[in-house]
């Protein structure tokens, strides 16, 4: 999660020479999450090279998770100057996500980060839990993949539009996001409107799954190119039901949506996302198209300046759009969804 401010639109993080920004994740340290039955019995969660499926873990009551800030520099990692974890300017590797099955049946995904000092040796291990973790409930490990670490890294990072990219306001006047000011009242789709109660931004290099996703002027009867990050959900109304969702509310990845013609994705370079943070999760305009705001979970929020948290009840903050159906991967043919959705939208 990005940083913030209380005024104008924040810089993420410290930069440093390279003018890449830093990010900041909310992690604990690998040895506050220890085996209590198994192999690695008393060890801490280490990497995917020395963990044992099967083991059986528990969250110590006392732990806490503090802040590591990365600095994203293409497909290498280190840590940033403003750091609570860590020791700025090592490496970092996303080594696996570990998935746990609870005592009650239900899963959770861990991502585990290892930091590596400057002879390449392991300095620490950290883990971003992907849900919250219970210090009463007990965790087997049920799988471990190596191959999907850095894709879900991506997940983390807030869904976010690019520069230039022009948002209504409550007067139906359109402004460009970066012009955009805390107190700004934007017009929201279910709850008329809105003021912008925090603003972030961040600059990364445009590669991988950080690539901006390009939907082209018309793609969605979107009066201009609308471009956003990969994860951004666009929120579409069918008129009639074109894939079967049972309900007429649908909101889509936008990177499900590219096609190499009428959505793309833009390859690199750099690119600057912007965020719009609002009492609550909303569907705000966007170059004529409907897209939702920053949705805040608990992993992003204890990164949101104090004064944000205690203004935004965290129930609110939490509940997601009601009554959209979620559009996943496979459910359309990239090729055709777009024109689907477009189609099923019209009048």
């Amino acid at each position: 999660m990005i940083g913030g401010s209380n005024g104008d639109t924040a810089q993420a993080g410290t930069t440093v020479e390279t003018g890449l920004p830093v990010q900041s994740l909310a992690v604990y340290r690998a040895d506050e999450f220890r085996v209590i039955n198994g192999v690695n019995l008393g060890d801490g969660l280490c990497n995917a090279a020395e963990i044992e499926l099967a083991d059986v873990y528990q969250l110590r009551k006392q732990a806490e998770r503090g802040r590591l800030s990365v600095i994203v520099s293409g497909e290498a990692l280190h840590i940033g100057e403003d750091t609570e974890l860590g020791h700025p300017g090592h490496a970092l590797h996303l080594d696996c996500i570990a998935t746990l099955m609870g005592t009650s049946g239900t899963t959770v995904e861990l991502l585990v980060v290892v930091e590596t000092d400057d002879g390449g040796l392991i300095e620490e291990v950290f883990f971003l839990p992907f849900a919250p973790l219970d210090p009463d409930i007990e965790y087997a490990l049920v799988k471990v993949d190596q191959d999907t670490a850095r894709t879900r890294l991506s997940d983390v990072a807030c869904v976010a539009f690019t520069r230039g990219t022009r948002i209504t306001l409550s007067n139906g006047m359109q402004k460009p996001i970066e012009e955009i000011a805390i107190g700004d009242r934007v017009l929201t789709r279910d709850h008329g409107p809105q003021e912008v109660r925090w603003i972030g931004a961040q600059t990364v290099r445009a590669t991988g799954a950080f690539a901006p996703i390009v939907i082209k002027q018309g793609a969605l009867n979107n009066s201009k190119d609308l471009t956003v990050s990969p994860h951004h959900r666009i929120f579409i109304y069918q008129r009639r039901d074109a894939i079967h969702a049972g309900r007429a509310e649908v909101l889509v990845k936008a990177k499900l949506l590219v096609n190499g013609k009428s959505v793309i994705q833009s390859d690199g370079g750099f690119v600057e996302y912007f965020q719009l943070l609002f009492d609550s999760h909303e569907i705000i305009y966007a170059e004529g198209i409907a897209a939702e705001s920053m949705f805040v979970d608990s992993r992003v929020r204890p990164f949101l300046p104090e004064d944000v948290q205690a203004r935004i009840a965290p129930d609110r903050m939490s509940a997601e759009t009601p009554r959209a159906f979620e559009l996943r991967d496979g459910m359309l043919e990239p090729s055709v969804a777009a024109d689907i959705l477009r189609s099923a939208s019209g009048s």
